[in-house]
């Protein structure tokens, strides 16, 4: 068990990572002195493996809780679905005091935050990521958010939880699928601050996709401590916390490009890396054996290196209309090398262009 503390000049907190973490979290509940009645935000994929094995253990921390369950997927991220769980949570007569838990993956974790953070101006709120896309990125930084119809994370906030707790054992039950969702944020961690640990899941791959506990423990570890440090020097994402944004900025085009159904987010990121490596490359950052690596690894770990459904025209679209990108100015996030990254806003447009069409099928 470690436990990993994101240092903010307010409302820092620990990440707590291991197996079989329950006794740490009732300890945790007594200190807090939180309100008798909350609230357990699942998802119908999640809640019927968890659901009743959490709320039991909320219940020895002499916790009363209700559990909402939301459909599984990313269009339970909406205003639509957060009103219904404001009545459940006025219903159930949770005060300013009591506590929401996110138990699930992404989509449950920023909706369930977005609930904390505006529920009676906010309450505390807890993290329990079951999915590794969740456990090494969404659970830790604080953004919380929902989506509107013309865009994803358009209405949020940043809201940090009160803990953050990874039990691994989670991990077990991840469909294959997820579990490579998940290794397409893990090697972006690799390629914007630690050449060793990209080189760890280059040597260690049979491993990771064989679910060893070991190399489980120290990827989620490790890109846990790298994104802590990275949101402690910049919790608001006005600076170097930008550079959490590798491979996303296409990764995003292609999700909206082929309306957040063909991919899951880690995909459309893995897709993304490579179209951000391929545009180091073009304005010479980086050399092809580089380029060579970054494409290896992605298929190492049986993510998708081409985008169906995408087109040129429809990504620069998308990516000029980003909220990430201001008066139509987008900040890309390159290599200058695996383990060095930087931010950079004079990219050409026909650069550009260029790398998205080697990303994408014909």
């Amino acid at each position: 068990m470690e436990k990993i503390r994101v240092s903010l000049p307010i409302n820092s907190y620990d990440i707590l990572i291991g197996h079989h973490i329950e006794q740490h979290i009732i300890d945790s509940i007594k200190a807090a002195k939180l309100s008798h009645e909350s609230l357990i935000v699942t998802d119908s994929n999640v809640g019927k493996l968890y659901a009743d094995k959490f709320k039991a253990l909320l219940k020895e921390a002499e916790l009363s809780a209700e559990v909402h369950i939301i459909p599984a997927g990313e269009e339970s991220k909406s205003l639509k679905e957060a009103e219904k769980i404001y009545t459940r949570a006025i219903e159930a007569g949770l005060d300013r005091h009591s506590a929401i838990f996110a138990l699930g993956g992404g989509v449950v974790g920023d909706l369930a935050g977005f609930i904390a953070a505006t529920y009676m101006r906010g309450v505390p709120f807890y993290q329990i990521p079951t999915s590794l896309l969740a456990q090494v990125d969404s659970s830790v930084g604080g953004k919380v958010a929902v989506d509107h119809h013309l865009g994803k994370n358009l209405i949020g906030a940043f809201y940090q939880p009160k803990e953050v707790w990874i039990d691994l054992s989670y991990l077990k039950t991840l469909p294959k699928r997820e579990l490579y969702t998940g290794l397409g944020e893990v090697i972006k961690y690799g390629i914007i601050e630690d050449k060793d640990f990209f080189d760890y899941l280059d040597d260690h791959a049979d491993d990771v996709l064989s679910y060893n506990d070991e190399a489980l423990f120290h990827i989620v570890k490790r890109s846990c401590e790298i994104k802590a440090d990275v949101v402690g020097q910049d919790e608001h994402d006005n600076g170097i916390r930008g550079i959490l944004n590798f491979g996303h900025t296409m990764g995003h085009a292609i999700e909206k490009e082929t309306n957040f159904a063909r991919y899951n987010h880690g995909e459309a990121v893995a897709i993304g890396t490579i179209g951000a490596a391929h545009l180091s490359h073009e304005l010479g950052m980086i050399d092809d054996y580089t380029v060579h690596r970054v494409v290896k690894a992605i298929e190492k770990y049986h993510l998708p290196q081409r985008a169906e459904g995408c087109t040129v025209d429809g990504m620069m679209h998308d990516i000029l209309h980003d909220k990430k990108t201001v008066n139509g100015i987008v900040h890309w996030v390159l290599m200058n090398g695996i383990g060095n990254v930087i931010i950079r806003d004079d990219v050409p447009d026909d650069a550009v262009k260029k790398c998205i069409s080697k990303i994408i099928t014909k």
